[in-house]
């Protein structure tokens, strides 16, 4: 009797619109890459080891910038998301080419990605006695 796989009838691909990888000296040489598309972030480390994480975009919370001295030299930057995941709080795009663009997009996308979700009660994320997440999201 033959297997079935009926897996393809769920995968979606979905078109990247921006990727790049961690950089050092502002050469990207290391093995950290970085790409999201209009409803997902992810971010695959490692050589020997790999390791994918994926995160929805309406997940994304807030999103900081910083340049330290050396990064502006080399015109690179690391984007902080602080995020309603449970398995990554906090992600770091490290050393990217072009932050202030990207930080510009993801923000924009994490915007609309609420918005069409209708996600309520952003601003209660966090706010847990605890310090942890106070819940995944509230949803209309």
């Amino acid at each position: 009797m033959a297997k079935v796989d009926k897996l393809n009838d769920f995968i979606v691909e979905e078109k990247i619109i921006w990727q790049d990888k961690k950089r050092i000296l502002g050469m990207p040489i290391t093995f950290t890459k970085y790409s999201f598309s209009e409803n997902r972030l992810f971010v695959e480390r490692g050589f020997f080891k790999v390791v994918k994480d994926e995160l929805l975009m309406y997940r994304v919370l807030d999103v900081r910038l910083k340049k330290s001295f050396w990064q502006r030299i080399f015109g690179v930057g690391t984007i902080e998301l602080s995020t309603a995941d449970k398995s990554t709080p906090i992600i770091l795009l490290e050393n990217v080419k072009n932050p202030d663009r990207t930080r510009d997009a993801l923000s924009a996308i994490a915007e609309k990605e609420r918005d069409e979700k209708r996600v309520l009660g952003k601003e209660m994320f966090g706010t847990a006695n605890d310090g942890a997440i106070a819940h995944d999201s509230f949803i209309e």
